[in-house]
């Protein structure tokens, strides 16, 4: 199996594709796949750049919607999680994974799906210790606050992870996991990329939450982006254990080093998409009491064995097929006749994928507007428009520190900074790129 790996997609899925194709004529192979290492920017129409974490200057249609509307049609299967640039109202519809465009296929904010008999896995988002402990609080429309943390990896989706026992191919994550430098030539990463060599000397580059997963799930392969270059390393599991192969991958942009193609043994085709078992029944086990929280996650449940779980979720898969729910538009694509049209919606929508999904596994949908379930308050800089009582937010596992107790509002403290340090950088780079002085 051939299978194409790309760094940070940034909504050029065009490039990216034709990229693949001349790869593949130049060479005489076909390629199967193509996997993203995030920040995708699956974004519909004008409304959901308003969802997208860049500065505005920066924010371009690209050319997602076009695969989204059906006007054009990925020529491979592709999946992707997602980055710390993301459409995330989108996203955020299709947590548990799903087709964000006919024949590209999200991950999920967590996920594991097997193409062929490979299993792929992939963590979405960034890690940062002042969120990781809380639930998935955020919902559209976002502020100023929670358009950057809605991308923050959150130990629910890590600890179900880490319950994964059966023999994952390749993962991917966004960010590298911490200490992966040890491993590979940094010496020379950083004569490329100076501004690296203090978190790497500090021990400060990179997640913790993708280190304890790389350790725990020990891939033959991994793959990150994120950092905008080209870095190779080898993990040597113990002494006679197993190696995982790693490899972060740059932007698309010329020049750059976004594009490596994998040759990966597997049974013959035709290969497709298909839900993994296991995953199902951690999703099934390991569901929440309140939306999407690590601390009140029910973990015992109906008291069933993983193994009593997962014979559930493969009879319910026998009786429907292992294939994922059908891609369904959920709101308009951008028109470019009628750019002004786009915002014509206000609403933000269930997506079906996703509804057929929890009912297949029995389990509630938890991922509306939190304030739609709660008395609206009417406290300063709301965290979620609308309020919400301070008492469902302890229940949530929210540290005190970070609720404003004057009111019923919820705001988080001034004293967090609101800009991730590795953004600046990154608008930095473009910068330089597009006044020639890369």
């Amino acid at each position: 199996m051939k299978i194409a790996v790309e760094g940070c997609m940034h909504g050029d899925l065009d490039i990216v594709y034709q990229t693949i194709q001349h790869v593949e004529r130049l060479n005489g192979i076909k390629i199967d796949l193509l996997l993203c290492c995030g920040d995708f920017q699956a974004v519909r129409n004008a409304r959901d750049m308003e969802s997208l974490n860049v500065p505005p200057k920066y924010r371009e249609m690209k050319s997602f919607w076009k695969y989204y509307s059906g006007q054009e049609v990925a020529p491979i299967p592709t999946i992707f999680i997602g980055g710390n640039h993301e459409a995330s109202n989108y996203l955020w519809e299709l947590y548990y994974g799903g087709w964000a465009a006919p024949n590209i296929y999200f991950l999920g904010f967590a996920g594991v799906v097997k193409f062929g008999n490979i299993r792929i896995g992939g963590l979405s988002g960034i890690y940062s210790a002042r969120d990781y402990h809380l639930g998935h609080h955020e919902r559209p429309p976002y502020n100023e606050r929670t358009i950057r943390s809605v991308y923050h990896v959150r130990e629910y989706d890590v600890h179900k992870l880490m319950q994964v026992e059966e023999p994952i191919d390749i993962f991917l994550s966004h960010d590298w996991p911490l200490g992966i430098t040890d491993c590979g030539n940094w010496q020379q990463l950083v004569r490329h990329k100076r501004h690296f060599e203090n978190e790497i000397r500090e021990r400060t580059l990179g997640s913790k939450a993708a280190a304890q997963l790389l350790e725990k799930l020990r891939p033959p392969y991994w793959f990150s982006a994120h950092l905008h270059c080209k870095f190779a390393a080898v993990v040597q599991h113990g002494e006679s254990g197993p190696t995982t192969k790693f490899l972060a991958l740059d932007k698309c942009l010329p020049r750059r080093k976004f594009l490596q193609i994998i040759d990966i043994e597997s049974e013959p085709g035709p290969y497709e998409i298909q839900y993994d078992e296991e995953w199902l029944a951690i999703t099934r086990k390991f569901n929440p009491i309140f939306p999407l929280t690590f601390k009140n996650a029910n973990f015992g449940g109906t008291q069933l064995e993983m193994q009593d779980c997962q014979q559930w979720v493969r009879s319910r898969l026998q009786a429907r097929g292992p294939k994922p729910f059908e891609f369904a538009q959920t709101v308009p694509s951008f028109d470019p006749s009628q750019p002004d049209s786009n915002n014509s919606y206000f609403d933000y929508p269930r997506n079906p994928q996703t509804e057929s999904l929890l009912q297949l596994l029995e389990l509630p949908y938890l991922l509306d507007s939190v304030s739609e379930s709660r008395v609206p308050t009417h406290g300063p800089t709301p965290l979620i428009q609308g309020g919400i009582d301070l008492l469902y937010w302890k229940k949530l596992g929210i540290p005190d520190k970070f609720l404003q107790h004057e009111s019923s509002s919820v705001e988080y403290s001034e004293e967090i900074p609101i800009d991730d340090a590795d953004e600046v950088e990154e608008f930095a780079e473009i910068d330089d790129v597009e006044t020639g002085n890369e």
